[in-house]
């Protein structure tokens, strides 16, 4: 690997940074793929703005981060139509940010310090979550005559009762999960392990699911419809459920149970921690199950209890007065 200068082309260091993040840094495909498209955007606005042909690590400077971020602060998104995000454009910058740490810490480079882009305050965010009624409503509408239906319905179980992501849980292999103990030990982001706990719901769905299966295959999920299995595939690998799959049976769940709610696969997650925070669960704890790095990412949680907190609170009060106005009438009454 060559030794880098102020005079390298920015797209020749960028190869070689994210090789560093893999080995060194062990992140998964996703993150380097996210960050390699972060970066990229970074270096054809350069190009543009500053009219040149090739990005030099030379170029990097204040004034072109500032001139950047205004222009992802301007930018409008083309799923939404509407402004990016304070959280859309962080991660633009972290990306860009850890990048010009390589280059300072493992490079040895004279250049801007990391510390001098700004990554501004983020909005806050609350999450979408789903109450007892809807939760309820969105476990009785599979078909269990079907085989897809009792696999959905497991899906969803484990979704709930373990809080993973969507990417983890189709990453699942069968002898990865204790169906005895109820727990098993999932690698999450950044290759963290950690473990989850399945609720006796979940298990008992899960069993099912396994029950009517007479195959060996590797993964715990498998789909019954799409193209054929891969030639060769002896694992079961070609018929293994994507992210996009779970993502679509639970839209058809939630439209099937008449829910308002515009759920995801993560909406679950999200109503996992925020039911954990309500029955007295503490921060740490529900970090630790959800495989967060930083506890501030788990306290978006606590905007959502904190309205529950309010709601009872509102509720509370409302019958105390109700009480005292009955007390009121009384007295009225009598004289």
């Amino acid at each position: 690997m060559s030794k880098m200068s102020l005079n390298t082309k920015f797209n020749e260091a960028v190869p070689q940074y994210l090789e560093f993040c893999e080995i060194e840094r062990n992140l998964s495909k996703n993150t380097l793929k996210m960050y390699h498209f972060y970066l990229n955007d970074f270096a054809d606005w350069s190009k543009e703005y500053l009219k040149k042909e090739y990005l030099m690590l030379s170029d990097l400077d204040q004034d072109l981060i500032k001139k950047y971020r205004i222009n992802l602060n301007r930018r409008i998104s083309s799923k939404s139509n509407e402004e990016f995000k304070r959280s859309t454009q962080k991660t633009f910058l972290v990306a860009l940010r850890a990048f010009l740490k390589y280059l300072v810490v493992e490079e040895g480079l004279e250049i801007m310090s990391p510390e001098q882009i700004i990554l501004g305050k983020a909005e806050d965010r609350v999450p979408k979550v789903l109450n007892d009624e809807q939760m309820n409503m969105l476990f009785s509408v599979q078909d269990l005559n079907r085989r897809s239906g009792i696999r959905d319905r497991a899906i969803l179980d484990t979704l709930f009762s373990t809080g993973l992501r969507v990417s983890e849980l189709v990453s699942l292999d069968r002898d990865a999960v204790n169906l005895d103990s109820g727990e098993f030990t999932v690698i999450g982001k950044g290759r963290k392990a950690r473990t989850v706990y399945l609720s006796p719901s979940a298990i008992t769905w899960i069993k099912k699911y396994l029950a009517l299966r007479s195959d060996s295959f590797k993964p715990l999920f498998i789909r019954y419809s799409g193209k054929k299995m891969e030639p060769g595939d002896f694992d079961g690998e070609s018929l293994r459920l994507t992210v996009r799959s779970v993502e679509r049976l639970v839209k058809k769940y939630i439209w099937k149970a008449g829910i308002s709610v515009d759920a995801t696969p993560h909406t679950l997650r999200h109503t996992f921690a925020t039911g954990l925070l309500s029955e007295g669960a503490d921060l740490r704890s529900v970090q630790e199950l959800l495989g967060h790095s930083n506890v501030s990412t788990t306290q978006i949680y606590t905007h959502v209890t904190n309205a529950r907190l309010k709601d009872v609170h509102r509720k509370y009060h409302k019958d105390i007065e109700g009480k005292k106005n009955e007390g009121s009438n009384k007295i009225s009454t009598l004289n």
